[in-house]
């Protein structure tokens, strides 16, 4: 399957972030500074197509700098009106969909389709903050005092810091940047250092949509930046929410610098994820829904599938179906026709994922289908897997561990309770999903899973930005993009009104 070369990606991601308003050339003839420069590297083919001069300490001071100045004067423009800051960027976002995608498919690997849906992610997020812009509520609570007014209000916090991962370079930045805009905050993202122009262009279409309707220069920025200028967001008192998606051990270290400030933190981490497929699932939709979610994006969705829990009467015939399915996915450049699962992002990755089956193996396990390399010879820098499932034991050390690769594990069960807590027996707690037609399993497994997304007859994969994301235990307890996540970008405020022209006590206390 033929794969494009460094020259050939260069110029389409030329083209693609020109598109949305910056200068490949311009940026990539820049002189390093003292921070020296970050690769641009594409997964297809794994070659470098240019360098990006990295930010400063002192650049990153200025940046912040920028953004608190800009949050001082938006706070005060209604946030009706923010929401049409928003509403314009959504505007370009559609408009520019198929640039924004060919850059998450240049830098993350990603198929047109899943890039193109990551996209739409961002467009719906900012048709969602909009709305949500008339609706940040306070409540008004009964007073025990007569003449007095008891309420909440809700006010912005500040500066929010973005940090996100390369899987979704542009999505989870929305997330944040709509709601926290939208509330009254600056943003200022540190994004992956392997996915640079996504970030670039996505800054560049919300710079535009800033200008076009008179908000502060400032107010949205973009740090190019290893992890020494992601240190630096972490330990800034101007920074007064963290969101960091990404591993458990990034969210070990994240997390108390943040608390040391007395500092806000949202984590996103790591997902192990299971689907209970129980006798009574149809089986047809159960093989659908675990080989996308186990097998799309080349295993390297938080949400991805990792462990399949099904019932021994049917194990053997679903796990001999997952493996014929398996069989016939396209593997390769993910433009080209057919491909379905395209590279892992880097070499690392494959190693972790060639540990893991060794060590599955050495557990007891049996590899049934995949794990090999492929495309060495097309792309030797690059690096394509077939997907592996292995049947296990039980859930052994290995099993439960999150490796970002595409290994599905099949574990069996025999009742209902023993699937549960199969399914809880991780320390990781974001996405569950159970397959079955039995109401009373269906209810019996959402009330038990201890995740934060639990499915009935879908996969792990693919959550609509009107519910809110995030997960448990060792995933963080975040909560980004819709329902009420709104909160975590504001500060709340009791406030008491006494308009009673007395001055009584609460509780009835007397003085004076």
């Amino acid at each position: 399957m033929a794969i494009p070369t460094t020259d050939e990606i260069r110029s389409r991601a030329a083209a693609a972030l020109a598109a949305c308003g910056a200068d490949l050339d311009a940026l990539t003839a820049r002189q390093p500074g003292p921070a020296g420069s970050l690769p641009l590297r594409s997964p297809i083919d794994g070659g470098t197509f240019g360098q990006l001069p990295a930010d400063s300490p002192d650049d990153i001071d200025a940046t912040l700098d920028a953004a608190q100045q800009a949050f001082l004067a938006w706070r005060r423009v209604p946030a009706p009106e923010r929401g049409q800051l928003v509403a314009r960027w959504g505007r370009l976002l559609a408009e520019h969909k198929a640039d924004l995608a060919t850059l998450v498919t240049i830098e993350a690997g990603k198929t047109p389709s899943e890039a193109a849906g990551e996209v739409q992610e961002m467009i719906d997020i900012c048709e969602f903050a909009l709305g949500q812009s008339r609706q940040l509520y306070g409540r008004t609570m009964p007073s025990e005092r007569p003449g007095h007014r008891l309420m909440e209000t809700w006010h912005p916090l500040g500066v929010v810091g973005v940090i996100s991962a390369f899987n979704f370079p542009v999505a989870v930045y929305s997330w944040n940047t709509a709601l926290a805009l939208v509330c009254g905050n600056a943003v200022v993202w540190k994004p992956s250092e392997k996915t640079l122009l996504s970030s670039l262009a996505a800054d560049a279409l919300l710079a535009r949509a800033a200008r076009e309707v008179g908000a502060p220069e400032g107010l949205n920025s973009v740090i190019a930046a290893g992890a020494d200028g992601g240190r630096l967001l972490v330990d800034d008192p101007r920074v007064a929410l963290l969101s960091a998606t990404g591993s458990v051990r990034m969210g070990r270290a994240v997390g108390p610098r943040v608390a040391e400030r007395f500092g806000k933190v949202l984590l996103e981490l790591g997902g192990n994820n299971a689907a209970v497929v129980a006798p009574s699932a149809d089986l047809e939709l159960a093989l659908r829904g675990v080989v996308f979610a186990a097998a799309g994006t080349a295993g390297q969705r938080c949400t991805t599938l990792r462990r399949l829990i099904v019932h021994k009467d049917i194990s053997a015939e679903l796990t001999d179906r997952i493996v014929a399915a398996y069989g016939t996915l396209g593997i390769g450049a993910p433009e080209q026709k057919g491909v379905l699962v395209g590279p892992l992002i880097d070499e690392n990755s494959h190693q972790a994922m060639q540990n893991a089956l060794k060590a599955a193996v050495e557990q007891g396990g049996e590899v049934l289908c995949g794990g090999s390399r492929v495309l060495a010879d097309e792309a030797p820098d690059a690096w394509y897997v077939e997907p592996a499932v292995v049947r296990m034991p039980g859930q052994t050390e290995i099993v439960r561990e999150e490796t970002f690769a595409p290994i599905l594990y099949v574990v069996e069960y025999e009742d209902l309770d023993e699937a549960i807590a199969l399914n809880n027996e991780v320390p990781q707690g974001l996405s569950s999903a159970i397959f079955t037609s039995d109401l009373a399993e269906a209810e019996r497994f959402i009330e038990g899973s201890d995740c934060g997304i639990t499915n009935v007859n879908i996969g792990t994969s693919g959550a609509e930005i009107g519910g809110a994301f995030g997960g448990e235990k060792e995933t963080g307890g975040g909560r980004e993009s819709g329902s009420d996540a709104w909160r975590a970008y504001m500060r709340r405020a009791t406030n008491t009104v006494n308009y009673s022209g007395e001055l009584p006590l609460a509780q009835g206390v007397e003085f004076l």
